[in-house]
């Protein structure tokens, strides 16, 4: 197997074990206040990934440690949200929700560029809105909290995508990687102190669920998509990061029984679909201009 594929098979772990956080999280909340299972998250994730690269963390510049510092006040907020979230929402929803980040990036991107989404993104905003609509609005055509909180950490964690596509180019991207994690767990601690009792967990489940969010789903997936990013395409790992809210909604059904609704299957495809789009242009862009460049050459 090439680098590419096995940087690919990679990913496509790192997104299952994504999907099954969401199930960890409704897990841990059992017993456990959200700041509070935030906090215990990231710390752990932090002193896990340190030991194990704290050669790379000793050498580490202010540079680094400001935009760590910067990120990780954005991941706690996407963690946090998402844990409100999911209070009052499913672990299906939250997954398809969050995965709006691949439509918004691109939508951001042509704001910063100023210059209007291309057919394809439009397409893509369509989908995703009317996917949107039908796993959230209500008989009374309201929305539930926890879909709205969830949209806003979709908004946020894009931000934190595009800030990462910057910082990354001027800082080594492990330690940074690792102490934005560090960053969002102390943010957490200080809230868990301020407004909530810091316990440790108290029962199996909650162990499990904890050591699970913190050693799989930060340690293991923050580490191995730093390295495999560096032997794959943004619009592979953009297409593989689409199956996130399918290992989401599988997940939830075989742990926690949550059912497939007809809403769910129709919602959840427009999604797909959006996202699909918005990568697939990626894809035939970068094609174009290798062809474009190759003719250069050529003449």
């Amino acid at each position: 197997m090439s680098n590419q594929g096995k940087a690919n098979l990679l990913m496509v772990i790192v997104t299952m074990f994504w999907g099954l956080s969401y199930t960890f999280m409704v897990m841990g909340l059992e017993t456990l206040a959200v700041y509070n299972v935030v906090a215990l998250r990231c710390i752990i994730a932090f002193f896990v990934a340190g030991i194990l690269f704290y050669k790379r963390m000793i050498k580490v510049d202010f540079k680094t440690l400001s935009y760590a510092a910067i990120q990780g006040l954005l991941l706690f907020i996407v963690f946090a949200l998402s844990l409100l979230g999911l209070e009052t929402t499913s672990v299906s929803n939250a997954g398809f929700i969050l995965s709006l980040t691949v439509v918004l990036v691109p939508i951001f991107s042509s704001f910063i560029d100023k210059k209007l989404p291309s057919k394809a993104v439009s397409f893509a905003i369509v989908c995703t809105m009317i996917g949107i609509t039908v796993l959230t609005v209500q008989h009374s055509f309201s929305f539930q909290t926890g879909d709205i909180l969830v949209a806003i950490a979709a908004l946020c964690y894009s931000i934190y995508l595009l800030l990462n596509g910057k910082f990354t180019r001027s800082v080594e991207s492990i330690s940074y990687g690792i102490y934005q994690l560090g960053f969002a767990g102390l943010y957490a601690l200080v809230l868990t102190l301020l407004f909530e009792t810091p316990t440790l967990p108290n029962s199996t489940t909650s162990w499990i669920a904890i050591l699970g969010l913190g050693i799989i789903c930060s340690a293991f997936c923050f580490v191995g998509q730093t390295v495999a990013q560096q032997y794959t395409s943004a619009t592979h790992t953009g297409l593989i990061f689409s199956l996130e809210p399918i290992f989401a909604a599988m997940f939830a059904m075989m742990f926690i029984g949550e059912g497939l609704t007809v809403k769910l299957v129709i919602g959840g495809s427009f999604i797909l679909i959006g996202n699909l789009v918005a990568q697939l242009e990626h894809l035939h862009i970068l094609k174009f201009m290798r062809k474009h460049e190759q003719e250069k050459v050529m003449h």
